[in-house]
């Protein structure tokens, strides 16, 4: 026969009321003797809390979901793993949901989500957004956002990352090395970090008297085969040596297809990235790039969403993360 909280109240002779704060993680009123003692029979005794029973009293199920837009990408995947690791020290369980940068199946997980009654979500949306249609629906639990841009009304903390700084930087560091004429490939400019992107990099020109040429932006998608494809297709400028990176997929992308064609980098080109992510490190030569924690974005957007949850929030709901220009040997001094 199981093991009920009735009985470990009974042989630790304490009240079930006690027993349900140690559970729970609301003890702050007992003694740690009391604390210990509860935790040591609930072990002995192998005794599991119902978890459906627990949520019918607290109105918590101790569930998020966390929902990101590409699964396949390295930056997601460390991200997952951050967003893992402090739910769990915090006594919550995740949700997974992947949208494959698609807002109809977003708002799917969405619902989904909200019939298994999860307390909270963490969402990195979809690239393309629509403001009416999110608005229109209603959504009864807390949602931090990371970094793109969401517009349900349920948002109540924000994760950013310093994208204008991080390509500002990028692009002044191959700027000081000799580079003028610099290519950007971005990704889709329909979400915010792209944007800001874009204006590090027109500010680091400016800043540094370059006049900005238009014809240096090719706008594609945030993929390896975007960055090989265009690398593949296009002659660069007698001027041009240096390409600035939307991401680290773009880039590498472009480094195969540079490397396919006879050219040397960075001899002939200097490359940089943005991400940092792991294989970044890995490839010949090793990527220049600018790294944005992307553990400690999902750590901290669960962290706050939990917060929130629990009524621990502070006034500051919106949290920016900085980035750092990693140096490595895909860049160059200009000859």
């Amino acid at each position: 026969m199981a093991v009920t909280i009735k009985d470990i109240a009974r042989i630790a002779n304490v009240s079930i009321a006690t027993v349900s704060k140690v559970i729970n993680g609301k003890d702050s009123d007992l003694s740690e003797k009391t604390i210990e003692n509860v935790k040591r029979i609930i072990e002995e005794e192998n005794y599991s809390p119902n978890s459906l029973a627990r949520s019918m009293i607290t109105k918590k199920t101790k569930t998020i979901g966390l929902i990101i837009p590409d699964v396949s990408n390295p930056f997601f995947t460390d991200l997952t793993r951050g967003a893992e690791d402090i739910a769990n020290k915090r006594g919550y369980s995740i949700f997974y949901c992947n949208t494959d940068d698609d807002l109809d199946k977003e708002i799917r997980y969405i619902n989904n989500l909200i019939e298994k009654q999860v307390d909270g979500i963490a969402l990195s949306g979809a690239i393309v957004r629509d403001k009416r249609r999110e608005r229109n629906i209603n959504i009864n639990v807390p949602i931090v956002s990371l970094d793109r841009e969401v517009y349900f009304k349920g948002i109540q903390g924000n994760i950013e990352v310093d994208n204008f700084n991080g390509a500002y930087e990028a692009v002044n560091y191959l700027i000081e090395i000799g580079h003028k004429s610099i290519l950007f490939l971005s990704g889709q400019l329909d979400i915010r970090p792209s944007k800001k992107r874009l204006e590090g990099y027109k500010k680091a020109l400016k800043d540094n008297d370059i006049p900005f040429d238009e014809d240096l932006v090719i706008v594609g998608e945030f993929s390896s085969d975007f960055g090989y494809k265009i690398m593949n297709e296009m002659q660069l400028k007698d001027d041009t040596k240096a390409i600035f990176c939307g991401n680290d997929l773009i880039a590498i992308g472009a480094m195969n297809a540079l490397k396919e064609k006879g050219k040397r980098i960075p001899g002939d080109v200097s490359i940089v990235g943005f991400d940092d992510i792991y294989i970044s490190s890995l490839v010949n030569p090793r990527l220049t790039t600018v790294m944005q924690p992307s553990y400690d974005i999902g750590y901290k957007a669960v962290e706050r969403l939990i917060d929130i949850i629990e009524k621990k929030d502070s006034a500051n709901k919106e949290v920016k993360i900085q980035t750092k220009l990693i140096i490595r040997e895909s860049t160059s001094k200009r000859a």
